[in-house]
């Protein structure tokens, strides 16, 4: 017996052909690992913002009583200011309530310097979300602009 080759089950012994044809179910069973593992991967790979955007209809824009923002600015100490008025954190949380209590709540502007904790800011959101006033906007400036000076 040659190696390689086969015998029928016949009395007289022919080698049989070699088959010409591709086995493709190992390709079709590694294919279908591979979609599962994409199906189960892929909503893990996309990281999503979820923001609350303010809705508008597109007809004819909602007009709003404007009120001014409150403009808060933490510099690199840690210092609060609150519309250009250095204060401390428990001054600042009474103002907020007061804020809080108005019919239309402003929306509140918050700058801080690159060097600021990220506590302190922290702090500040949690502090103006637990009056109601959830309107935060983060001041960024661009870098062709030139730096606008805050107190």
């Amino acid at each position: 017996m040659a190696f390689g080759q086969f015998h029928s089950s016949s009395a007289e012994t022919k080698p049989l052909g070699s088959i010409a044809d591709i086995n493709v179910t190992p390709m079709v069973d590694v294919m279908l690992v591979l979609l599962v593992i994409f199906i189960i991967a892929a909503p893990l790979m996309t990281s999503a913002i979820r923001l609350d955007l303010p809705k508008t209809p597109l007809s004819s824009p909602v007009q709003t009583p404007s009120i001014a923002p409150l403009r808060i600015a933490i510099d690199a100490t840690g210092q609060l200011y609150l519309n250009e008025q250095s204060l401390t954190p428990e001054v600042l949380e009474s103002r907020l309530a007061v804020m809080s209590k108005q019919a239309v709540l402003p929306e509140i502007q918050l700058r801080a310097d690159q060097q600021t904790r990220y506590e302190i800011i922290a702090r500040i959101m949690a502090m103006a979300q637990a009056q109601g006033l959830t309107s935060i906007t983060f001041v960024t400036e661009s870098a062709a602009q030139p730096k606008a000076v805050y107190p």
